[in-house]
Formats: C-alpha cells, structure tokens, sequence
C-alpha cells in the first residue's frame, strides 16, 4: 500500500514538475509525459515499474481521447467530410503503409507479415498531438485542419480492423480469411445496433438526467455512457476506443454536447497523460544509443516519408502548395495507435525485439518532433501565403466584389459573436461594413441573414486592399490572435496611418505590445469582465449603483484613451 502510494507521488511530482516546464516553453504536455516515462521507466533510472493494472487505466486516457474526438463529429459532419475521410484518409493509410511494408519486407529482410505490422502502425498519427495543437491554434476547421482531420478520422476507424487482422495474422494455417470475414461482420453488426438504439433513446436519457439539474448527475451519466458502451465493443472483440468515439458521436448530436465535453475533459487530460508515461517507460535508451544510426535512419524515413505521401496526395487533389504544406507537416509523424498496433505485433511474435525497438524508438522520436515540425510548416505557409487557395485571384475578386459600392465603411475582421455584435451596432446606426472570415459555415449563415461577409484572411494586404481600407472609416480586430491581430495592424498603417484600428484581445498581456504596433485602442475581455464582475459585486454588497458604475467610469477612463473625456462625465 505505502509502496504504491510512494510511486502515485512520484509520478504527480514529476508531472507537475515536466508539464510546467513544458508550458513554460510553450511545448505539448504530451511531450512531458513521454519524457517522464522514459526518464523515470525501467530502461532510466528505474523509479517507475511496467504494471499491468497501471497499463490498464492508462487505456482509458484513449479511451476519453476518441470520446472527446467524437463529440467533435457529429454524424452530418461526419457525413459532410466522407470526401476527406475516405479520399485523403484511405489514401495516406494504403500508400503509407504499402511504401513501409515493402521497405521493411525488402530493404530490411523482414517476412510481409512484420512488413504489414510496421506499415499499419507507421501509418497512424498522432490524434493527440495534432488535434490539441490544431485546437489551440483555431486551425481544426481551417482547410488544412479539415483535411488532417479526415486522414485522422480515418485513422482511428482503421484501428478496429488492423486490431483484428494483427492476431489473424499470428493465426496459423488459412485462417486468416475466416477470422477476418467473421471479425468484419461482427463489428459491422455491433455498430449498428449501437448506433440504432443511441440515436433512438441517448437524447432522451440526457433529457431526463438535465431535469434533476445536477452536474454531479450529469457526468455520472456521461462516464457511464463513455464506459458502457467501450465496454460493450470489447465484448464483442472490437476496440473499446471505438465504443467510446460512437457513443461521443451520438451525444453529438444532443444539446448537451458542450457541457459533457467540458465535464469529461479533466478525466481525458489525466489518463491520456498517465497512457504518454506508460508508452515512454517501453523505450530501452542503451539499445537506442548503441543503434543511433539505424534510429536517425528510421526517423528520416518515417517523417521524410509521410511528409512526401501525404503531399503528393494533397496536390493530386489539386490542393495549393501552402495547405499541402501544412498538411503534409501535420500529419509527419507516428501516433498513439501506432504504437498500442507495433507493441501488439511484438506480443504477437510477428516482428523481432531489434524491429521493435527501433521502430518504437523512430515512432517516439518523431511525436517529439512534430509540434516543432508543425510550427515550422505554419510560418513557412505564411512566407508562402501569396499561393494559398485562400488569396487566388477568385477570392481577392469576391471582396472587391462586396466592397465597390462602400465607402466610409468600417472593416471587420472575424465575425464570430464579437463581431456579429460589432455588425449589430453598426447597422442600428446605418454604418456600412464589410465583414472578413476564414469560416465558411459561419460566412454561409451570415449571408442568409443579408449581412455583408465574406471569405478571406485579414492578415493579407492584398484581401484588405480589396476590402477597401483605403476608403474605410474605421478598422475592427475582433478575433482573439494577438499574432494576427498585430500584423493586420501593421498592414493598415502601412496604407492608412491616420486609420483608427480597435483591437480585441484576450488579456492584457498583449496590449503594450498591439498598441506600439499601431491600434488605435485595445480592448481586453479579462479587464472588461473584470469590471463587470467587481461592480456587480458592489451592487449586492449594498453599494449605490450610481457609486459602482462611478467606479467602472474611472477604471475605463483610466483605461481607454479615445474615451476618456465621456468616461470623466
């Protein structure tokens, strides 16, 4: 008992320890985990052990993983993307695992049966490095980010039937066909029972929960769920993460989808994180040293190679070199389903101790890798942006288009709610605008309602130009991205210094900076709740209203220049 408690302590100390360090130098978390497990495994200094209960809940942080992946896709857009899915998914997943089992079977003088297993599990990447980094960065419904979706999307499908074709390979005799032929229809069975009776009876489980309005009951309801239905999919001999992503998918399409997501994200965070430790603690550190060169080796292939297969695809599709880029980069590394797939194969007996650890080794080298590799493609697309599909002359004709009849218009750049809110108070005063979006859902709805928006990305001079910023009155930045936000600044004055810019940004650490790059004003949402908050919460404790909004005034006054003569009064 104190012995496991000793090491749960350990495990927290050196998490809080590497997290912390991982967000001070602005890196994945996962990158912490991995490097706890390696640095504190069996193969370093040996303070952590291999357990199989510990191996076992680890898989649950999948688990939540492919849950909360589904709740991003709801059936009709899973519907919506089947072109992505299925063209750019298939495709990645056929050439990339055709290219590395040749490689192996021929180049390495393994049989095609570890060829197919290090070709299927190369060929995955890694959900959750990618989707967090995409998440973070508001790429995920970018071109770029769609398209990376669809081949992860597909990914994780085909992690149900390469878990079932690894052991029909270690099968002896001809029953690979039958195990495969029987495993296939089964799954297709499971699934559509699932799928029949969470569509029919989930939202009203939901509803009926939402009536006790206890948050308590509602994650009790949705672990259960998550919980449930893996568990049912392993029982039919399927994947429990394939469970977790359809029962994600079903609550999906509820109006309860938010709040679970929120609810479940703290239990997915933790359990990924302790699954990162147990895959690092798998890496032998003095095999890897002792075969480096075979390792740079691996690693040059697989990144170097997925890279050039996914760009090939890209472009087939006739996708611009800047989102082929950025793809390509998103997608150049190995992932966490590839490596449950690889250590499957070598419990399996179908590939060696030496392929195993070199391709172990070359997968966890390139998920630490990625998120530089990703970053890096991401400025090398803006350096290229004069390409991107996004600014072709037919888009930059589309803003002129909707800006030749303005004048003495204010230029909006996003319109999320911020900036329908913007719209809002510019059309009760008569002021015309153009809107700027990089959405084109959201730009579809806009344009249902008659409002003024418009494909295109702020951050290009030439989309300005068209927007008419030479004839505009004012200039709104109401996206939270102080990088683009600063850049659209600089675009601006760069035309029209006498142009008033007003800027939103999420706290006040970008302020100095956005206002020595030219915006006129600057407008935080933290300050701004702030002192909504604080004079709400003199109200309650008795204060005079008229003395709590006195005190807004004079924080505002001391805030915003342009209106600090109103605030005064």
């Amino acid at each position: 008992m104190h012995h496991n408690l000793l090491t749960v302590l350990l495990l927290l100390t050196a998490a809080v320890a590497a997290v912390s360090l991982a967000r001070y130098l602005k890196l994945p978390s996962i990158l912490a985990y991995l490097a706890i497990g390696i640095a504190l495994g069996p193969h370093g200094f040996a303070l952590l052990q291999e357990n199989q209960a510990v191996d076992e809940i680890a898989e649950f942080g999948v688990v939540f993983l492919m849950f909360s992946i589904g709740l991003e896709f709801s059936f009709k857009r899973l519907l919506a993307m089947r072109k992505l899915v299925l063209g750019f998914g298939l495709g990645q997943m056929a050439l990339t695992t055709l290219a590395t089992g040749l490689l192996t079977w021929f180049g390495y003088g393994q049989g095609w049966k570890a060829g197919v297993v290090v070709g299927l599990a190369v060929a995955m990447s890694s959900t959750a490095i990618v989707a967090r980094m995409l998440s973070d960065s508001f790429e995920l419904h970018s071109r770029s980010g769609r398209q990376t979706m669809g081949v992860l999307l597909f990914q994780d499908l085909a992690v149900v039937p390469c878990l079932i074709l690894l052991p029909a390979l270690a099968a002896p005799g001809d029953a690979l066909l039958k195990s495969l032929g029987l495993a296939l229809f089964q799954a297709a069975l499971v699934l559509t029972v699932l799928i029949w009776f969470g569509q029919r009876y989930l939202g009203r489980v939901f509803a009926s929960v939402a009536r006790h309005r206890s948050d308590e009951l509602l994650l009790l309801s949705a672990i259960w769920i998550v919980l449930g239905l893996s568990y049912l999919t392993a029982l039919s001999g399927l994947s429990m993460a394939l469970g977790a992503f359809v029962g994600g998918m079903l609550i999906a399409e509820t109006m309860y989808r938010h709040q679970v997501e929120a609810d479940v994200r703290p239990f997915r965070d933790m359990l990924l994180g302790l699954f990162f430790v147990t895959v690092g603690m798998m890496l032998d550190l003095r095999y890897v040293l002792s075969h480096l060169h075979l390792l740079l080796l691996a690693v040059a292939l697989l990144i170097v190679g997925k890279a050039s297969i996914m760009l090939i695809i890209a472009r087939v599709a006739k996708t611009p070199w800047v989102i082929s880029i950025r793809t390509a980069a998103q997608l150049a590394q190995a992932g966490e389903f590839g490596l449950v797939l690889i250590e499957l194969g070598y419990q399996l007996r179908l590939i060696s101790l030496d392929v195993f650890q070199i391709t172990l080794s070359a997968m966890l080298v390139s998920m630490f890798i990625a998120p530089f590799l990703i970053s890096r493609a991401a400025r090398l697309s803006v350096d290229l942006g004069r390409g991107d599909w996004a600014h072709s002359v037919t888009i930059i004709q589309d803003v002129a288009v909707h800006s030749i009849d303005l004048k003495n218009h204010v230029v909006i750049c996003g319109f999320g709610r911020t900036g329908q809110r913007i719209a809002e108070f510019l059309e009760m005063e008569k002021i015309p605008f153009l809107a700027l979006d990089a959405d084109p859902q959201r730009i579809a709805q806009a344009k249902s309602l008659g409002l003024n928006v418009v494909f295109g990305n702020a951050a290009r001079s030439e989309v300005l130009q068209a927007a008419g910023v030479a004839r505009a009155r004012a200039v709104v930045v109401s996206y939270p991205d102080a990088h683009s936000a600063e850049r659209v600044i600089q675009l601006v004055r760069a035309s029209r210094p006498d142009m008033p810019i007003v800027v939103r940004t999420s706290d006040d650490k970008d302020v100095a900076r956005l206002k020595a790059a030219g915006a006129t004003e600057v407008i935080p949402e933290i300050h701004e709740a702030g002192l909504l908050i604080a004079a709400e919460t003199l109200v309650q404790a008795g204060v005079p209203m008229k003395k709590a909004i006195a005190h807004v005034r004079s924080a505002r006054a001391a805030r915003y220049e342009s209106l600090r003569e109103f605030y005064k009064k």
